[in-house]
């Protein structure tokens, strides 16, 4: 299964987002925002697809600010959330 990338407009809530996942314990590695991306920050957060579900909930219950979740695919990266 291919990781997903969440984008984010700030490194604020990026840093925040870390945290709350970590804290949860998903697997997430920091990376860089790849370039077709726009997003405000250059910082994402890559998880397995497989927490996705996890990962949703916990975003939305603790209110973070994201660009957006995205899925590598054949023709780049493909916003999914």
């Amino acid at each position: 299964m291919l990781p997903l990338l969440i984008a984010f407009d700030s490194t604020q809530q990026a840093l925040r987002a870390e945290m709350l996942l970590e804290y949860a314990d998903i697997e997430i590695d920091i990376r860089p925002t790849p370039k077709e991306i726009t997003a405000g920050c250059a910082l994402s957060i890559e998880f397995p697809s497989s927490d996705l579900d996890q990962v949703k909930e916990i975003i939305q219950l603790e209110n973070v600010e994201i660009r957006g979740v995205f899925q590598l695919t054949e023709q780049g990266y493909g916003q999914i959330v």
